[in-house]
């Protein structure tokens, strides 16, 4: 059996109206820097208020900072911590979904610790020194079903200077307080909503596919699978549907714990690529305009077709009826037949400012940023690729 690390440090409140326990429970802090993104959905459907609410209920002030763009930039995340050290906070109340998240974990380690967030990254031209000083803690209030960032260590930060976007993280990171509300979901647009929760998916894929997979993430990732193809269809047809909101904020939590337990493997890479160069690119949106050349690639690689044929049988696909070599690739299709339930199957790149002219230079970026995930010892992926296969993948996805 595989050995693997797993770690309990958050205390979870999962379920409808749970928010409202924000007021009443013990925080881990005196003052709170409260991180939110730059755009209104927080304000609009009242959310900030109720936080704000319930932390006056306490009588903990905050200063808030709402200057989070969809992919947090190193200056933005120093910006935080100057903001949290002038103002002397503690500790950061995280309100949203994976960016606002993502930048408290750093904005959190760059209050105790001199210098830049870029410092302390590792990969590309970031400088990968060690966090002597660990962080302050944080309570993050998950307001979409996507990234799992509350359950990891993991953040993303993007160098504006270098075009460099990398996934980075270390234990304190964890959050102390996750609050995962599935009401703060029903606001999210249908569109958004199948970005978000098809995010989800990649990570659960993804991190069953690694080779540092193994049985404690097999059974998070196949059962969050099962719950993603299942209820995220119904979830974008009715926001208002609540138990599907419920089912993929926890088929996010899954996506979130299998990050940690095992780790993405190279799709993951490139699209940091793709959003480092557009910064206007979501997440989502880049995983998915590259998801079935990428998955496809893979499919008659050794070390892959049984995983595929669980994943399309968690999916519902009647796999034990196939013939052999149709098994790997029944994934592929019922992956294809999701995005197009949930309404993403036609996304091109042409409309996101992308073309096949920018694969060469992505794979050699993809590569740059997240070496790990391509190669040496502890390659995540199981075939390792070569830098002309990756850009084969980025050619043929942005041919579309």
């Amino acid at each position: 059996m595989k050995a693997f690390n797993f770690y309990l440090d958050s205390r979870v409140i999962f379920g409808e109206g749970r928010l409202a326990e924000l007021g009443e429970m013990k925080l881990p802090g005196t003052k709170a820097l409260l991180v939110t993104t730059n755009g209104n959905s927080v304000k609009k459907y009242g959310y900030l208020d109720k936080v704000t609410a319930l932390l006056a209920k306490q009588n903990v002030p905050y200063v808030l900072y709402d200057k989070i763009i969809p992919n947090p930039t190193v200056k933005i995340v120093d910006a935080g911590a100057a903001l949290a050290k002038a103002e002397g906070c503690d500790f950061i109340v995280a309100l949203g979904g994976g960016s606002p998240i993502d930048a408290s974990k750093m904005i959190a380690v760059m209050v105790k610790n001199p210098g830049t967030i870029w410092d302390y990254i590792g990969g590309g031209t970031a400088k990968g020194q060690p966090v002597t000083n660990g962080a302050i803690p944080i309570v993050a209030i998950n307001t979409t079903a996507g990234t799992g960032s509350e359950i990891d260590p993991w953040a993303v930060t993007t160098n504006e200077e270098t075009n460099e976007k990398i996934g980075w993280g270390i234990e304190d990171c964890f959050p102390k307080i996750v609050i995962e509300d599935p009401e703060l979901t029903v606001s999210v647009p249908p569109t958004f909503t199948a970005y978000q929760g098809l995010d989800t998916f990649f990570h659960l894929s993804e991190c069953y596919i690694s080779s540092l997979d193994n049985e404690l993430d097999e059974m998070f990732a196949l059962k969050g699978v099962e719950l993603i193809n299942e209820y995220l269809p119904k979830a974008v047809a009715d926001g208002n549907d609540i138990e599907a909101r419920s089912k993929v904020m926890f088929a996010n939590m899954l996506g979130g714990y299998t990050q940690f337990i095992s780790g993405c493997v190279s799709q993951h890479a490139m699209e940091h690529a793709m959003s480092g160069a557009h910064q206007d690119l979501t997440h989502g949106v880049g995983l998915l305009l590259i998801c079935d050349e990428y998955f496809e690639f893979f499919a008659d690689k050794p070390g892959y077709a049984e995983k595929y044929a669980k994943m399309a049988k968690a999916m519902g696909v009647d796999v034990d009826s196939l013939p052999e070599d149709k098994k790997a690739m029944a994934f592929v299709d019922a992956l294809k037949a999701l995005k197009k339930a949930c309404n993403v199957a036609d996304l091109k790149p042409a409309d996101y400012g992308m073309s096949a002219d920018e694969a060469d230079d992505l794979a050699k970026l993809a590569r740059s940023i997240m070496p790990d995930m391509f190669m040496g010892p502890d390659a995540h992926d199981v075939y390792v690729t070569s830098e002309e296969e990756v850009a084969s993948i980025f050619r043929k996805a942005l041919s579309k």
